[in-house]
């Protein structure tokens, strides 16, 4: 496999769709494809014709197995701290994305693929898909998926599948918050490309300014959430989009939005 094609990337209409093609590796991370997966996201957030992301692994699988163990070491003990910032690097870029971002799940997500599926904001999963963060059982602890993790699943269950590193099957993971809907694999696509439609139809000026908006809130202190939702908020009605929305429903048409 050359390396160019460790990520696939397409554009499916206002979808841009972001496939990891390590299948031999079960979709594994290497630095490579982090570092490729970090530059399309910021290219993809750029694009004015891509109003969602959507992120998926090759093959049957595995969505992502979590980080290649197979890869080459780094030589130094600061390089390899290095490399695993690069992997919080990664979920951080996706919390600052500006457009939504969905994970189609398709197979296996475990230890750092996990975090990544934590990272999206909606996750779709076949219903053979199996999750867990197994990385206690060989002595490490998952400190950086986890950060994503807890802010999904909150504490219990986030502990739960960290301490006892036990395998999740779907129907436990929809059950628990880590995923929105669990479907068929004959269905996943559809599934997941219908809801990417549902959200790309929406003003991509307000997805932009409410995503971004959502996750720098929940830092605050609630007194603090609620000044800054009522500045938010006397921001968007100024957006022409805003102005376009109200006067389509008093209308009874469908908006055009402007994107600004």
């Amino acid at each position: 496999m050359a390396d160019d094609e460790v990520l696939l990337d397409e554009r499916r209409g206002p979808i841009r769709l972001f496939t990891l093609n390590r299948p031999a590796q079960r979709n594994a991370l290497s630095a490579d494809l982090i570092r490729r997966l970090r530059a399309a996201l910021t290219d993809a957030d750029r694009d004015e014709g891509a109003h969602v992301v959507c992120l998926t692994g090759a093959g049957e699988r595995a969505f992502c197995a979590g980080a290649d163990l197979g890869a080459v070491t780094p030589d130094s003990a600061a390089a390899a701290h290095e490399a695993r910032r690069a992997y919080a690097g990664l979920l951080l870029d996706l919390s600052r994305m500006g457009k939504p971002v969905v994970a189609c799940v398709n197979g296996a997500a475990v230890a750092a693929g996990l975090g990544i599926v934590g990272a999206c904001d909606f996750a779709i999963a076949c219903d053979d898909a199996r999750f867990a963060l197994p990385e206690i059982d060989v002595g490490l602890f998952p400190f950086i998926a986890l950060a994503a993790l807890v802010r999904v699943l909150g504490r219990r269950h986030a502990l739960d599948l960290a301490l006892t590193g036990r395998r999740v099957h779907a129907e436990e993971a929809l059950r628990i918050g880590l995923v929105n809907t669990v479907v068929a694999r004959a269905d996943l696509w559809q599934q997941t490309e219908s809801l990417c439609l549902t959200l790309a139809a929406k003003s991509p000026a307000v997805l932009r300014l409410g995503r971004r908006a959502f996750y720098a809130l929940q830092e605050l202190p609630y007194e603090a959430q609620l000044e800054a939702a009522a500045v938010h908020l006397t921001f968007n009605a100024g957006l022409e989009d805003a102005a376009e929305g109200i006067s389509a429903f008093l209308a009874r048409r469908q908006p055009e939005w402007r994107g600004r």
